[in-house]
């Protein structure tokens, strides 16, 4: 006869083996909270905070580090994510600066990133080793310089002056808006930058007001690039105004204020969810996420990097589903390399700011259903159309 102690201790080891059964996916995050780049980081973590218990159906644990938006505190949380807490991949960092300088920590753990990023040399050039295991949620700068150049033709605009950051970010906006306007022969007039932290931008605004450009681009994001704006217009600057997708912050809305109206840009559609057509490929999705973020945190508060960290863990569900059927198990370095692999293949899936198509050619894998323009209107980003 079984005692009842036998019976108990039965049910215990039946319990142990059961959950010892269920693979648990450890994800790193590392964000801005604090620094200059927290508006933008705060928006990263009220998406993950929001993001489900499971990935792939299996139990998921995540652990969320602030890097303060300094590139070498974003190396040493990454070092720890991987080295001391054994992660399956990473999520982040926020700055491209920060995510290129741990490429090399993803290349000697073997550990897959999704930058939050905006810069396409985070993942190019893909002959590179090191970026075999980065990947990248926002669009690329090529793929939205584009859709402003087009709307730029269309509005019959032909010359354009050009303010950006005196960084990586508007390096590469540079480099893609100038080809992009070379191409489609729209004359670029002028070139100045700024620093993020700089007080006033008098200098370059008068510069760029010298060579009287039918509109402006300023390269920025977040508040920083409210200040050439506003200059823009107490100097009386009476064209176009654009910006980038990387103004998509409240904060950017309430720096700028009665400014920013009419301010054109080019944006994720899961920005304006509810007014996307009803043809648009990502409507649902993006609605879905819309929804499920404005009952947490209210009306008119979601914005692209809320969009980008989200679509990060549609993403992660989707690539640790198909990564587990291969059987290698969530710890080790060959799951590693499964859910990098899987991260790579990764065809149709739509995420709130777009489709995703990966390849091992491109570790972005967004075309033109991730973009719209939008344009700031009663103080709130609003959909634009299509150009």
């Amino acid at each position: 006869m079984i005692s009842l102690l036998q019976r108990c201790s039965g049910l215990v080891v039946a319990m142990a083996c059961a959950f010892g059964a269920q693979a648990e996916v450890v994800i790193g995050v590392d964000v801005s909270t604090t620094g200059p780049a927290a508006a933008i980081g705060i928006q990263t973590n009220n998406a993950v905070r929001l993001w489900p218990a499971t990935l792939g159906g299996e139990p998921a644990r995540y652990i969320v580090l602030d890097d303060g938006t300094d590139v070498s505190r974003a190396v040493k949380n990454m070092r720890k994510l991987t080295s001391e807490d054994k992660v399956d991949a990473i999520v982040g960092p926020n700055i491209t600066a920060s995510a290129l300088a741990g490429l090399d920590v993803l290349a000697e753990t073997g550990t897959p990133m999704i930058a939050l990023a905006a810069s396409a040399v985070i993942v190019e050039p893909m002959s590179d080793p090191k970026r075999a295991w980065a990947f990248k949620m926002p669009q690329n700068d090529s793929l939205m310089a584009s859709v402003l150049v087009q709307d730029m033709k269309k509005k019959g605009l032909d010359s354009v002056a050009f303010i950006g950051f005196a960084d990586s970010y508007g390096d590469s906006w540079w480099k893609e808006f100038s080809s992009a306007a070379e191409q489609a022969g729209l004359k670029i007039v002028a070139q100045e930058r700024f620093q993020r932290t700089d007080a006033s931008v008098m200098g370059q605004v008068l510069k760029v007001m010298a060579a009287k450009p039918d509109a402006v681009l300023v390269a920025g994001a977040g508040t920083p690039s409210a200040l050439p704006q506003k200059t823009l217009l107490e100097r009386g600057y009476q064209g176009q105004i654009y910006q980038t997708h990387g103004i998509g912050t409240l904060e950017f809305l309430q720096v700028g204020g009665r400014d920013l109206e009419g301010t054109l840009f080019p944006t994720g559609p899961g920005v304006v969810a509810r007014e996307l057509p009803a043809d648009n490929p990502v409507k649902e999705v993006a609605l879905a996420f819309a929804d499920k973020y404005e009952a947490q945190y209210g009306p008119n508060t979601l914005t692209q990097f809320a969009g980008d960290a989200y679509g990060a863990w549609v993403l992660l569900d989707s690539a640790v589903g198909r990564a587990l059927k291969t059987g290698a198990k969530p710890g080790t370095p060959a799951f590693r390399q499964a859910l990098r692999d899987a991260l790579e293949n990764t065809r149709d899936l739509a995420v709130p700011n777009g489709v995703l198509n990966i390849t091992p050619t491109d570790h972005q894998g967004f075309d033109e259903r991730a973009r719209v323009m939008g344009v700031i209107k009663d103080g709130k980003f609003s959909y634009a159309g299509q150009p």
